[in-house]
């Protein structure tokens, strides 16, 4: 037997957030500000274009990469073999993309990490036995529980992003969705 990279889009996502990592750690966090988006946004320079997608490869400390990684390394290839590569890179980019439009425009707080790519993962994949003209009752309980408590924890004076959590929730509940009818 040899191993198969089966998942490439989830693999060499994951393996350049673990990448990113081990050099924010090497470089004492040096590296960190091209891999967090900046809530003073400036049009005119092209790192902050860069940065509303670099985010996702961030992360604050190794319990913020696993957590991550476990979900979208559990999640991803189901995904990624439902619906292909290139549409997933595509959801991937959108969804950090509004991601960071929604921060910028309503918070004031910077954004690191993939939490939003992993809640559009967590609705999508409740979306894989969707049939025309029915919304899954998993689908339902999915949104109520994990949606539900980042509005509570909303609340909560953390360094968390429940906007971040919502917000990929509700591109993944949208892709998820709207890619089903398509097919």
């Amino acid at each position: 037997m040899k191993l198969d990279y089966n998942s490439p889009v989830v693999l060499t996502f994951s393996l350049i957030c673990t990448a990113v990592f081990v050099a924010s750690q090497l470089t004492v966090k040096a590296i960190d500000p091209l891999f967090t988006l900046s809530p003073y946004f400036d049009p005119l320079s092209p790192l902050s274009y860069l940065m509303t997608i670099s985010h996702i490869f961030g992360h604050a400390d190794a319990q913020h990469l696993l957590g991550n990684l476990s979900f979208i390394l559990l999640l991803g290839p189901i995904l990624e073999e439902k619906y292909g590569s290139q549409a997933l890179i595509f959801m991937i980019i959108v969804t950090a993309v509004i991601t960071s439009v929604f921060n910028i425009l309503f918070l004031s707080t910077g954004l690191m990490g993939a939490s939003g790519i992993v809640f559009m993962f967590i609705m999508m994949v409740s979306f894989t036995n969707f049939k025309q003209g029915k919304i899954p009752l998993t689908f339902v309980l999915i949104f109520l529980l994990f949606v539900g408590k980042e509005i509570l924890n909303s609340f909560a004076a953390d360094q968390v992003s429940q906007f971040a959590h919502i917000v990929g929730g509700v591109c993944g509940s949208l892709f998820g969705y709207y890619s089903r009818l398509l097919k």
